[in-house]
């Protein structure tokens, strides 16, 4: 077994492995983001993927979020943890804190969900919990600032939300923002490996009057990435990569 690690915007390091090679990977929807590194944490096997790749080439509505998944699936990786930038949709989640992401409103528009076609799997609770505790006991232990659950609104992106779009969103009671978990998180689903997701919140999107850019996106990224990475170094070899858990049978009771 493997354990899959997907960087988002300004999160790509693989340092964080021993032994690393790169693998390549072909799948019938096409090429990854890019080639995949492959090495060790802990003495678990782990392979990581830029989302938008290393030179940032794919907008969010362009990730080529099926192959990505599929070629988890093929290297055999029965867990995904990704890192995501997002925007606060509340006072309470600044800047810097993590969110455990558990639930997601979709908003976007112009992508494809499914690998298989008319299949009809359950999204009611499409993070895995088994993983997001295992996250968020190592957060407790490293004393940082976190929140244990959170629903995040997907937007197509590339732009930011309007003002009025933002308002609309915390009308809703969701919690922060972002334009990449959809249609990630429905596809890990599909493909049955466990995905959970580390939000870091890195702006307070449109609502507080304040500029949100991509500079400022990624600088806030940067000044944390220490974190980040100390989470994912001390919390990888303490996940269990053999136990089935109900995310990896989806698809007994999907007409598959």
């Amino acid at each position: 077994m493997a354990i899959g690690l997907i960087g988002g915007s300004g999160v790509y390091d693989p340092e964080l492995l021993k032994n690393i090679e790169e693998v390549k990977v072909h799948t019938p929807y096409g090429a990854p983001s890019d080639v995949f590194t492959k090495g060790e944490i802990g003495g678990k096997t782990v392979y990581i993927l830029p989302r938008h790749g290393k030179n940032h080439s794919f907008n969010p509505t362009n990730v080529p979020y099926k192959a990505n998944i599929w070629a988890f699936k093929k290297l055999g990786c029965k867990r995904l943890i990704t890192v995501s930038a997002v925007g606060s949709l509340k006072e309470e989640l600044k800047p810097g804190d993590f969110v455990f992401t558990d639930q997601f409103v979709d908003r976007t528009t112009k992508r494809d969900q499914t690998l298989y076609g008319s299949v009809h799997i359950s999204v009611a609770e499409p993070f895995c919990p088994n993983l997001r505790k295992v996250l968020v006991d190592q957060a407790e232990k490293l004393g940082y600032r976190h929140h244990k659950n959170g629903t995040c609104v997907v937007i197509e992106g590339p732009r930011f939300s309007s003002k009025a779009e933002s308002k609309i969103y915390q009308s809703w009671d969701s919690d922060i923002i972002n334009m990449t978990l959809v249609p990630e998180v429905v596809l890990a689903r599909e493909a049955e490996i466990s995905y959970a997701n580390i939000a870091m919140v890195t702006d307070y999107d449109t609502w507080k009057d304040q500029q949100v850019s991509h500079a400022a996106v990624l600088e806030t990224m940067k000044n944390n990435l220490d974190r980040v990475k100390e989470l994912l170094m001390t919390v990888i070899p303490k996940i269990d990569d053999e136990t089935v858990w109900p995310s990896n049978d989806t698809l007994k009771d999907a007409g598959m």
